[in-house]
């Protein structure tokens, strides 16, 4: 059962709430190693281009329709991964690839450098993280610095290659990727038409959101997941401010596979990202 929380009176906020609703799957997510969905899934591009002043080879996945024409403008979705996952973690989840396919979207998943940096969410520095076992690496100084760079640099490779909508790039994360989320969209915000959360895990105060309250977002939350807490803090400052939103908080779910394994919650962020367009907005100084 999922349960719909709606702030505000925004066109987005009534059209989606109206168009969707259904049961959340429970099939579990497999664990894969990197470049797991580009093996099985062949619409999926592994992609790695070598990152400037360091020299590394940073890996990315991209999916383009197959009715892809450079004739026409095609919307761009930047998908952010969760603590320690694949860069193509997030092509993997169910029906994701599909829907993209189906509205045409042009969808890009970057890795964030190291898969633990979160993206400069928690600084420039190297963020307290949990190492993966066996894990040795040395991390550079700057590392959260390099993650959100790397986010960026993929983001302008596709917006080069492909004939993008200004108008309709969208960027959204799960759980880690939220935080980066929130962060790339204060740091950006005047880029992006709209924004997506999966139980986002933001280190910082809410207070951070008033530097893109302008910018529609839709929040995924499941209400067994430690996080919903903080989850409904974060919303909360968004009705205060208010900052055009639509919540929808799952009853039964968890962290991870009231996502990942969930076509209809899937289905809910493209639904929102087909009727938001950042032409639609007033404009902000």
């Amino acid at each position: 059962m999922t349960k719909w929380m709606r702030y505000g009176t925004t066109a987005a906020a009534t059209l989606v709430v109206a168009a969707l609703g259904g049961a959340v799957g429970a099939a579990p997510a497999s664990a894969q190693e990197p470049g797991s969905v580009v093996a099985r899934d062949s619409r999926v591009q592994g992609r790695s281009y070598t990152f400037p002043g360091t020299g590394k080879e940073v890996p990315y996945a991209l999916f383009v329709p197959s009715n892809y024409d450079a004739t026409r403008e095609w919307p761009l979705i930047v998908a952010l991964h969760g603590l320690g996952r694949p860069y193509d973690w997030m092509m993997g989840y169910d029906g994701n690839i599909d829907a993209a396919e189906r509205d045409g979207y042009i969808m890009v998943a970057p890795l964030g450098y190291h898969a633990r940096a979160w993206y400069g969410s928690r600084g420039p520095g190297v963020p307290n993280m949990r190492r993966a076992e066996g894990d040795t690496e040395t991390l550079p100084e700057n590392l959260g610095e390099l993650s959100e760079q790397d986010v960026m640099n993929v983001f302008e490779l596709v917006r080069k290659e492909f004939n993008v909508d200004e108008d309709r790039m969208y960027l959204w994360g799960h759980s880690m990727g939220g935080a980066g989320t929130y962060h790339l969209a204060e740091q950006h915000p005047n880029l992006w038409a709209a924004l997506g959360v999966a139980a986002p895990a933001p280190l910082v105060d809410p207070a951070q959101l008033e530097a893109f309250k302008h910018v529609p977002i839709i929040v995924l939350q499941g209400d067994e997941d430690p996080l919903v807490t903080r989850t409904r803090e974060w919303v909360a400052k968004m009705k205060a401010i208010g900052m055009e939103h639509v919540y929808v908080e799952v009853k039964g779910g968890d962290h991870s596979r009231f996502i990942n394994s969930s076509t209809d919650t899937i289905e809910k962020i493209f639904a929102f990202f087909n009727i938001v367009r950042k032409d639609q907005r007033p404009e902000t100084n």
